[in-house]
């Protein structure tokens, strides 16, 4: 045995902004994740090596190392918080691998929170006396004003570009929502409570005419995007505890290996593309193919950009996204890559030894993600 392995995997619920974690700061979303984490696995806290969390919104600062230490994790052990906007979370995990695989550490906490109801006001500093701060939304994801559109508006353009129409994105969003109603009972094993909060609280009995009523919010005509076909802003933290083989053959705990992971960039003004280079770096790694994949946890930022991946890769039936994904529960932005692995991990251990699963995502500016574990 060499390697990296998963040996724990959990998170909280995920609530829409404003809603259940409303006045919860994101190192307090992580910290309970963490610990649960350690305590899955029967690890001290002294045992570990590093802790790294992905977070977007934070404003600065090292959310990991905050919450690491609310977490219990001694001082002495450091943390490392990263910013690759909605891929944050899974690099986080598959640095965490690497630094085990290599040696460098035994025992990792990785993952991603966000907390989009606590995240700070931004804005620019005047350039003089005369001027105010200038408040900003989001930052820019491409230093090429002609090539860094709002993340809506290049949904909706590819929606139109693709003849996606509204009957066919809600499609899409309706099946999350049923998934994830259904698998609510088996996602409880994964879930920390947190204020309170047990179970994805934006999961809702959706159904087409219900869709058909729901607001746009970008786009025109038979192709735009409606308040359903958009994941909702929302608050989450998810993590795993990755461990070197001399620990798992000393705990003799179920476990997943990582077998691959990749990182891929795209042209920034069509940030969904670039998924899929990443799911084809990460099988051409693992010498595997999709159809052998007994689980496959794929991001829905919006409708349209699940519809597309599913058309590279020529996606179909009963592996993806068994549980639902982030139309039916929310986008906690540095969260939702780190949730995908926390729902891969659990998936897999249903599944029979040696069974594959995958996880990835994409992220503004172009970039891709994805990782391949392994139950062992």
């Amino acid at each position: 045995m060499s390697g990296a392995y998963l040996l724990a995997a959990r998170r909280t619920a995920v609530a829409p902004r404003r809603g259940a974690f409303n006045a919860v700061e994101a190192h307090d979303l992580a910290a309970p994740v963490l610990r649960a984490c350690l305590a899955d696995a029967g690890i001290p806290p002294e045992a570990v090596g590093h802790v790294i969390l992905g977070n977007a919104l934070s404003g600065g600062g090292n959310v990991a190392r905050l919450a690491a230490l609310a977490a219990g994790i001694p001082a002495r052990v450091p943390a490392l918080t990263l910013d690759t906007q909605c891929c944050s979370g899974l690099d986080a995990i598959a640095l965490g691998a690497q630094l085990v695989a290599s040696g460098a550490a035994e025992i990792v906490l990785a993952g991603g929170v966000e907390s989009w109801s606590r995240a700070p006001l931004r804005a620019r500093r005047p350039r003089g006396t005369d001027e105010a701060p200038a408040f900003y939304e989001r930052p820019p994801f491409s230093p090429f004003p002609d090539a860094d559109p709002d993340m809506l508006e290049a949904m909706a353009a590819l929606a139109a570009e693709r003849g996606f129409d509204r009957a066919t994105q809600h499609g899409v969003a309706v099946d999350s929502h049923a998934k994830a109603r259904a698998a609510r009972d088996r996602m409880a094993a994964e879930i920390v409570p947190v204020a309170g909060l047990d179970h994805d609280a934006f999961t809702r009995d959706l159904t087409p005419r219900l869709a058909a009523r729901a607001p746009l919010v970008a786009g025109e005509g038979a192709c735009a995007l409606d308040a359903t076909t958009v994941a909702v802003e929302a608050d989450a933290a998810a993590g795993v505890l990755i461990v070197s083989a001399k620990v798992t053959e000393r705990l003799g705990l179920p476990s997943c290996i990582v077998t691959a992971s990749a990182s891929a960039g795209g042209p920034p003004e069509r940030p969904y593309d670039a998924l899929v280079p990443a799911v084809r770096a990460v099988l051409d790694q693992a010498g595997s193919a999709l159809d052998v994949l007994a689980v496959l946890e794929l991001m829905e930022a919006s409708a349209p950009q699940l519809l597309e991946n599913r058309r590279h890769l020529d996606l179909r039936g009963e592996p993806l996204n068994r549980g639902g994904g982030a139309l039916a529960r929310g986008h906690p932005v540095g969260a939702s890559g780190a949730i995908l692995a926390v729902r891969l991990f659990h998936e897999l251990t249903r599944e029979k030894p040696e069974a594959l699963g995958l996880a990835a995502i994409a992220a503004a500016g172009g970039l891709g993600s994805a990782l391949m574990l392994q139950r062992s």
